[in-house]
């Protein structure tokens, strides 16, 4: 595994063509990062993508784009579906005021993330649970001002999941791509039932690739009815 800090390069070129300030601390955090993902992440199953140019493009410029969506500065954020920790963790290392919860339903990714927190060091809150039954505890519905996700599912499935973390102000980042328009419109429904509406977009070109990106921005702007998020299999069999 070679590095000798060419990811750390290829992180400040990438964050420099995007136009995101990063503290000096996070070039050293980005490298134990992927240092960290290549030597256990495998024995986890937690990413297809690897190497140096990948990983700092496709994974830590990928994530840390969300910086131009809206501010993240001091922000309560919750990652939902965290896996890997994207893009929660590189949210965390380029703002470090962000008070920062990883939350992922599977115990390996869990004590995956615990363990790359720890060597960091980065501090966030760790929970293992389901989305549908983190969302309805007192200490985590409605008590967000960001919720992100890099999770692959159907929009209007992930905004039932995530919208009622989002306190009302507050906002859900869902991770797409440029042709998620349809997608968007089947599930403006959905967002409305949930106390939310779309916000804007942002439309970005990862650094170094060919690969544009949307991060849709959705607006918390009332209560979410407390019958939202249902079970898995009723989301599943019946969508909003």
């Amino acid at each position: 595994m070679v590095n000798n800090g060419q990811l750390a390069n290829i992180v400040a070129q990438g964050a420099e063509t995007l136009e995101i300030s990063l503290p000096p601390e996070a070039f050293l955090a980005f490298e134990a990062y992927y240092t960290f993902l290549e030597k256990q992440g495998k024995n986890v199953n937690l990413t297809s993508i690897t190497g140096v140019n990948d990983v700092a493009r496709l994974h830590f410029l990928d994530s840390i784009a969300l910086l131009k969506a809206v501010r993240f500065g001091g922000a309560r954020v919750i990652d939902i579906g965290s896996g890997a920790g994207f893009p929660g963790v590189p949210l965390k290392i380029a703002k470090p005021t962000i008070d920062l919860t990883l939350l992922d339903a599977t115990v390996k990714r869990v004590t995956f993330l615990s363990e790359l927190c720890a060597a960091l060091p980065l501090s966030a809150v760790i929970k293992n649970s389901r989305a549908e039954d983190a969302a309805h505890l007192p200490d985590m519905r409605e008590n967000f001002d960001i919720a992100v996700s890099r999770a692959v599912a159907r929009l209007n499935i992930l905004c039932e999941l995530c919208i009622p973390f989002v306190r009302i102000g507050g906002v859900f980042i869902a991770m797409k791509g440029v042709d998620s328009t349809e997608e968007l419109t089947q599930a403006r429904d959905a967002i409305y039932t949930l106390g939310a509406e779309v916000q804007n977009y942002l439309d970005y070109t990862v650094p170094g690739t060919d690969i544009t990106h949307r991060a849709l921005v959705i607006a918390k702007t009332s209560s979410t009815p407390d019958k939202y998020p249902r079970r898995f299999s009723k989301i599943r069999k019946a969508s909003l």
